[in-house]
């Protein structure tokens, strides 16, 4: 046990990428055989990841710069150049690196149903978990790159093979918009690199930790319009990913013709890595930047709460409108950041958390009802709720939960975004609070027209939703349930680690 305890981030990071060796070796045809070893090699991150929930050491989270971070491995990995194999997880992270473990599980067995190149789907997908779980353990600059070009190529072979009819313009779109903001990255990571000195050493370094602490020393980066070009680079690359208004044209399209699997990792994980980058590089690294930029932050995450819901609300597709309603309720998690509060930013990591298991449920439910009727326009169905009345149930707790209905997890995280951004942002905060009204609206129409009212014909004889089905789904909502009636076990987790981020930006530099 002594080497899982000294190594469990790495054994969380690389066991899936072991997995899809193993996958390529089984001969073809085999197809059951290496659904199951799909599951198995994501399924050992899921155990490993309770283990360093239990292990997590809340009391001395957010000490100090250093010391907030647990399980750190830290070794030389490219000495010419200060490259370093350094993993750490603190109260950030670790909600996420939980995140995806259980949703990329869940999402394997989701995946059960792929009959067309069954080798090559599993093998990409558990090459994209190894990119995922990398960038949320990383704390080299460098190592950190690497994970998050990583995942580029698995998902868009994901949604370039295993999509919809336009599955090559939406992975190319995806492609495109993504290595735009990955180039924006790598330009501030060397200028980091060259402009910042190991103490230890005394060479160039990639290390996150020597950037946070000298991040606070006076004419660090030549002066304040270098760092805000700095930022800027970064905030960008970041909010292509989130997306943030006006970069996300890229994901309706591609949440509309990537599988059901990957629309759930899609959105219930990668959507994150946007803003898990602003708060773990952007604001402790440009913590002058972050308060200079906080007023604008706040405009476009509002933007993005009141447009994201106008476009679900118009939306016939929907798998579409669940997509936009992403880029709405990221627009809360935004919102949280930039009020620079203790509870703002609790509130924003927990609705980063809460969105990614509610969203993961959406998707889910839509991929059920394709398979069945192989459409997804709203107004193709009715009255489905007297035919499959335990769907019915799961989409009306999905929806009641991304609505934010008191007792369910998205009612937490965003009543602590108003409550930590209202004296701060008061006018911004009461325009995102109406735009609650216009998240209700679509997600209570789209309701109506597809369970309510007269049943439709053709579809009378719908298929039920089946027990594997359930086993994705009901973990999700367990948890969903659990955190909207007791969140302290996911606060208590993550608020040290964020108000000692808090406490850095707001440094007096």
């Amino acid at each position: 046990m002594g080497f899982i305890d000294n190594h469990i981030l790495s054994l969380m990071t690389f066991l899936p990428v072991l997995g899809a060796a193993a996958i390529l070796c089984v001969p073809r045809g085999k197809d059951d055989v290496i659904r199951w070893i799909a599951a198995a090699a994501s399924f050992l991150p899921l155990v490993l990841s309770v283990k360093l929930l239990y292990a997590f050491d809340r009391s001395v989270a957010g000490v100090n710069v250093a010391g907030q971070f647990q399980f750190v491995e830290h070794y030389s990995w490219i000495p010419s150049i200060n490259v370093e194999y350094f993993l750490g997880a603190d109260g950030i992270s670790m909600p996420m690196l939980i995140l995806t473990a259980l949703l990329s599980f869940l999402a394997v067995i989701g995946s059960f149903g792929i009959e067309k190149k069954v080798k090559g789907y599993m093998a990409l997908f558990l090459l994209l978990e190894t990119g995922m779980m990398g960038v949320f353990a990383s704390l080299d600059f460098f190592l950190f790159y690497v994970f998050w070009e990583v995942m580029l190529l698995p998902m868009y072979f994901l949604i370039g093979i295993w999509g919809g009819p336009r599955k090559e313009y939406a992975a190319i779109k995806f492609f495109l918009y993504t290595l735009a903001g990955s180039v924006l990255m790598l330009l501030v990571l060397l200028a980091l690199y060259f402009n910042t000195t190991n103490p230890e050493t005394g060479g160039h370094t990639f290390n996150l930790l020597h950037y946070m602490a000298q991040s606070t020393h006076n004419g660090w980066l030549k002066g304040f319009d270098v760092r805000i070009l700095l930022f800027l680079g970064l905030f960008i690359g970041f909010a292509i990913k989130v997306p943030l208004f006006p970069f996300h044209t890229w994901l309706p399209d591609a949440h509309v013709e990537a599988p059901t699997a990957i629309s759930v990792i899609l959105a219930g994980v990668l959507l994150k890595m946007g803003t898990y980058g602003l708060m773990r590089i952007s604001f402790p690294i440009f913590p002058d930047v972050t308060r200079w930029f906080a007023v604008p932050m706040a405009v476009i995450g509002v933007i993005n709460i009141v447009y994201g819901a106008l476009c679900a609300m118009a939306q016939s597709d929907l798998k579409k409108m669940v997509a936009y309603s992403s880029v709405s309720h990221m627009g809360f998690v935004m919102l949280g950041m930039a009020a620079l509060t203790p509870t703002g930013m609790v509130g924003g990591a927990m609705q980063m958390f809460s969105h990614g298991l509610i969203t993961a449920m959406l998707f889910f439910l839509v991929g059920v009802v394709y398979d069945r009727a192989h459409h997804r326009q709203i107004d193709g169905f009715g009255g489905l709720g007297a035919v499959v009345p335990v769907y019915t149930a799961f989409v009306s707790f999905a929806f009641f939960a991304s609505l934010g209905l008191p007792g369910l997890s998205g009612f937490i995280a965003e009543q602590m975004v108003f409550l930590g951004s209202f004296d701060v942002f008061r006018t911004i905060v009461v325009i995102a609070a109406l735009g609650i009204i216009f998240v209700a609206a679509f997600h209570l129409w789209a309701l109506q027209r597809v369970f309510l009212g007269p049943l439709n014909p053709k579809y009378a004889a719908l298929e039920e939703i089946n027990a594997r089905e359930v086993f994705c789904l009901a973990p999700l909502g367990i948890i969903v349930m659990y955190i909207g009636v007791w969140p302290m076990p996911v606060i208590s987790l993550m608020n040290s680690s964020l108000v000692h981020l808090v406490d850095l930006v707001k440094a007096v530099i």
